[in-house]
């Protein structure tokens, strides 16, 4: 980050702060951009017609992605949650600690 984004100017660890919110940002749209196509599967059953063994594995993705961003979203609508955000970042980098080892 540099100066034309405005950041130039912010201490080292607020600017890895942003860098990792922005990242993350990115990562849930890119996961709710990807669920797209499952409420047309879902309105299928419910107008009348069967899903395919191969919409079947595709819902089942769908769920997949949407229980992995479940923390998030439960986070965000939790009454309190951000008082409870500090924590959730703690918890959060802990996890991809766990994973580069």
């Amino acid at each position: 980050m540099g100066l034309t984004d405005g950041t130039g100017a912010l201490p080292v660890w607020w600017r890895q702060v942003l860098s990792s919110q922005r990242r993350e940002v990115r990562r849930v749209l890119a996961e709710l951009m990807a669920t797209r196509g499952m409420m047309p599967l879902l309105m299928k059953v419910r107008n009348g017609e069967q899903w395919t063994p191969a919409e079947r594995e595709e819902l089942l993705g769908h769920m997949r992605r949407m229980a992995h961003l479940s923390p998030y979203l439960i986070a965000l609508v939790l009454p309190g949650s951000v008082i409870l955000l500090p924590a959730y970042a703690w918890w959060l980098d802990r996890r991809r600690l766990k994973r580069l080892d």
